[in-house]
């Protein structure tokens, strides 16, 4: 599902219109959709609030008013700033349909205002849509301060009259009181940028936002996703071709159901592929296994951990379904010699994972360069022993890798580090880390997630996973994509190692580098959405996250 600019939307818009699908249909779409939400999430509503202002957000909303008013719902609507009102066709056909109208310049406007918000039962929002850019004016900020005010008054930490109503279930009780109306926005919540997320302090927080024709960049963005409520994109007649050219996508059910790799009935485990987690130290023990549980979970064959040798005993314990390689070590971390070791190790992997609880010490430095320099001056294969000399060149050629937390630190400190990468590599970085990546790069000023990690991209000539909410994926000359996951739950110690066994797990049974992350990326947040739903925002644990991923996976396949 595409994600657009303001810009690339009017383009769409444009280009629909001249090709013989005209504005006035895709306002009466948009507010027919309105409507129809109106309608589902509160079936047992009569009285509804429609603030309506001059663009064509305000039209979609008087669009709106007048399929309420027709289907039986006595409907009010305050204008702000919309003139002309003896040629608007929209008011005219909303006023025979019996909508009733006052203007927010009313000297009585306030005191119908408050009335109406006391009384209503949904309050639609439709002052400013996706043209609104900077601070409210022009009474706007006035308006809405004055709605949120009487909100203030109809107890707001209650719920809204109505909740979403799964089909089949009861309707609530008729004569229920109304605690606060619910809040539906217009696209987005006005006051809010399209293309930034940033949002102005009168904005009206919405229960429910109804995009139209694709979701915003900003419905995806802090801060203004906390206003957004639940996003529902309204198909307003445009064809998707329109949008071909887009190169921002949110990630659906549907196309990770189909990146997912099938299951054959005659499989085994070397069906499914290798992975190598080269990880730990001394001081994070549980990282290598966090990540090697994960890459099961997401169904890899056969996970293989290369860790120094006093950590086998106590992660055997905990994951005996592994196999393991002890590597030489110093200080307690992977050494430079242990390359000799991994010579003999790595051929017949599917894919490497470098980085889970590597540490950032010496020896775990020059192990991370020596590696990343072999393909480039190779290493005769000996047998490895700790202190033994510096092995003579041979090739040794690295599959698909994906480089993580420490990976990445260390990966910062190397001079030049992008063209040291193998091919198909990924990066997971979380901001911090992202931004030791960037270093002083011109661009490392970006604001915005999404062009940030594109060009990192295509800079570095591999894939970015920039972690966070809505985490990013972005590969050279792919659709960058979007994860439509904010899981406060997520934001706890582990979880990111999580997702890199996951990436990896997923590349193992044959998916290529953008899709394993994007497909990864989107089981690690669905899975963190299951164990909210049943715990709440708080207290996850990272292993319980990676046995969740297979019940995220058939939900998925299920969809």
């Amino acid at each position: 599902m595409k994600l657009v600019t303001v810009a690339e939307m009017r383009s769409i818009e444009q280009r629909a219109n001249e090709d013989g699908y005209p504005f006035a249909t895709m306002m009466e779409r948009a507010g027919a959709a309105l409507a129809a939400v109106v309608q589902q999430r509160a079936p047992r509503a009569s009285r509804i609030l429609v603030l309506a202002g001059p663009g064509n957000n305000g039209g979609d909303g008087l669009v709106a008013a007048r399929l309420l008013a027709q289907g039986g719902f006595a409907v009010q609507v305050c204008l702000w700033q919309r003139q002309g009102l003896e040629s608007d066709d929209l008011y005219a056909q909303a006023t025979s349909a019996g909508a009733k109208f006052f203007q927010w310049t009313d000297a009585t406007a306030l005191n119908r205002l408050n009335e109406a918000v006391e009384h209503s039962d949904v309050i639609v929002d439709a002052l400013l849509g996706t043209g609104f850019h900077g601070s409210l004016r022009n009474g706007a900020d006035a308006l809405l301060l004055a709605v949120q005010t009487a909100l203030t008054r109809r107890r707001t930490l209650a719920a809204p009259l109505l909740q979403p109503v799964e089909p089949g279930a009861d309707c609530p009780d008729e004569a229920a009181p109304a605690p606060r109306p619910l809040v539906v926005a217009a696209d987005l919540p006005s006051g809010m940028e399209a293309d930034s997320g940033a949002i102005a302090e009168q904005a009206l927080v919405a229960d429910v936002s109804v995009a139209f024709g694709f979701a915003k960049r900003g419905h995806l963005r802090q801060p203004g996703v906390d206003a957004v409520g639940q996003l529902i994109v309204a198909d307003i007649g445009v064809s998707p071709n329109y949008a071909s050219a887009v190169a921002t996508a949110v990630t659906t059910p549907a196309e990770v159901k189909e990146c997912l790799p099938p299951r054959r009935s005659d499989a085994h485990k070397g069906t499914h592929g290798k992975v190598l987690v080269i990880a730990g130290s001394a001081n994070y023990v549980g990282a290598p296994g966090l990540a090697a549980r994960a890459a099961y979970r997401s169904g890899a064959g056969l996970v293989t951990l290369a860790i120094p040798a006093a950590l086998q005993a106590p992660l055997a314990s905990q994951l005996p379904e592994a196999t393991y390689v002890a590597m030489p070590s110093d200080m307690g971390v992977i050494a430079p010699q242990a390359m000799s070791v991994l010579a003999q190790t790595l051929p017949g992997y599917s894919v490497m994972l470098l980085g889970p609880g590597l540490s950032q010490e010496k020896p775990a430095r020059g192990f991370v360069e020596a590696l990343l320099q072999h393909e480039r001056q190779g290493a005769r294969t000996t047998l490895g022993f700790l202190h033994q000399p510096p092995a003579e060149p041979a090739s040794l050629e690295l599959p698909p890798t994906v480089i993580d937390a420490d990976g990445l630190n260390i990966l910062a400190q190397i001079p030049n580090w992008s063209t040291l990468l193998p091919e198909n590599t990924v990066l997971t970085p979380h901001p911090g880390e992202m931004a030791r990546l960037m270093g002083d790069a011109p661009w490392a000023q970006e604001s915005d997630r999404v062009e940030q990690a594109r060009i990192a991209a295509e800079q570095w000539g591999c894939t970015v996973v920039l972690k966070g909410a809505f985490t990013v994926v972005a590969s050279p000359g792919e659709v960058t994509q979007v994860i439509p996951f904010a899981e406060p739950a997520l934001a706890t110690a582990g979880t990111g190692d999580v997702l890199a066994g996951t990436i990896a797990g997923l590349i193992a049974q044959g998916l290529k580098g953008h899709a394993a992350a994007a497909c990864g990326a989107y089981l690690h947040g669905l899975a963190g959405r299951i164990w909210a739903q049943a715990h709440g925002s708080a207290g996850l644990l990272a292993g319980e996250l990676a046995d969740l991923l297979p019940t995220a996976r058939q939900r998925v396949l299920q969809a």
